[in-house]
């Protein structure tokens, strides 16, 4: 079953510089045809679609169009041209940090964002302890939001919107969010929310991010389509290459060439590392100095043959 089906989906900015000149100037502007606007489309014939449980990775630079998308997907925004189709609720984890009052308390906005969402009175009393625990701000709930940091602030948006029960979910660069711990942590809700079937759009400049939850692939370059598939490694691959060539494939055959590339430039890496290493442990095994050279042995044991380490009984 179709989760979400996008066809032909293009977004449309229009700038002009109305509220630089005013009203009056704008009427004489137009009515002497000299007022222009831009046409900026951040989406251009996007196309592709999900089932239940499929998880979507969105992959490209700054300026591809990926948060334009999301927005409408959630029906923030009206696609300019083509439709998206969505059956479900929808949780869409977008820009964390804002609709906050930074002069109320981390109590009183964990309340007032749960009130947003549509929880109650009664659910969040029941959930709130929960809430701050997992987004580590016990010693914290009576200060003024304003006075978090600003991955405080993202863990307690994300520990709240990690309530919803919904079909599908959204997520913009919120796994990022806080220091290691805590990203593992949110990883692994978003693995545990998304095994009960919710279909999941992740938006990540971590690639192996994408690579490790996404089934599905959407790359998007300047607003175009590149690819849309579930050969995911082949996809991610090609992506990464571009990101050290800066070539941009325009076909299947070349988004392959570009994978095999990837694949032999990681290899001749690897292959470099493991001269580099082998160099300086020779050198350590050479040297004057019996301890250095002793360490350097064990360094090899361990890692070749850890076997002949352990104690025969």
């Amino acid at each position: 079953m179709k989760v979400i089906d996008a066809k032909g989906v293009s977004i449309r900015y229009i700038t002009g510089d109305f509220k630089d000149i005013g009203l009056k100037e704008y009427v004489v502007r137009k009515l002497k045809g000299n007022y222009h606007v831009v046409n900026f489309w951040a989406d251009r014939d996007i196309t592709f679609s999900l089932d239940q449980g499929d998880m979507l990775g969105i992959i490209g630079g700054n300026g591809a169009g990926k948060s334009t998308l999301l927005k409408a997907i959630a029906g923030i925004m009206v696609p300019t041209k083509g439709k998206i189709k969505v059956k479900g609720t929808i949780a869409a984890l977008l820009e964390l940090a804002s609709g906050f009052d930074g002069d109320l308390t981390v109590k009183e906005n964990t309340y007032l964002r749960g009130a947003f969402l549509g929880y109650t009175r009664a659910f969040m009393d029941e959930m709130y302890g929960k809430i701050i625990a997992f987004a580590e701000l016990e010693d914290f709930q009576n200060r003024p939001f304003k006075q978090l940091s600003s991955g405080m602030k993202s863990r307690l948006a994300f520990s709240i919107a990690c309530l919803v029960d919904p079909d599908i979910m959204i997520l913009d660069e919120v796994l990022s969010v806080g220091d290691g711990a805590f990203r593992k942590k949110s990883g692994d809700k978003m693995k545990e929310i998304l095994s009960h079937g919710v279909t999941g759009i992740l938006v990540s400049h971590s690639i192996s991010q994408v690579r490790e939850m996404c089934n599905k692939i959407l790359w998007l370059d300047h607003g175009r389509q590149i690819a849309f598939g579930d050969n995911v490694q082949e996809l991610c691959d090609a992506y990464e290459e571009f990101l050290q060539t800066k070539r941009l494939p325009e076909n299947a055959e070349e988004i392959t060439a570009l994978a095999e590339e990837h694949a032999l430039r990681v290899e001749r890496e690897k292959a470099k590392k493991q001269e580099a290493e082998v160099k300086k442990l020779k050198a350590l095994l050479e040297s004057d100095d019996e301890e250095v050279a002793l360490k350097a042995a064990l360094r090899i044991v361990r890692q070749k043959k850890p076997e002949l380490l352990k104690e025969k009984k």
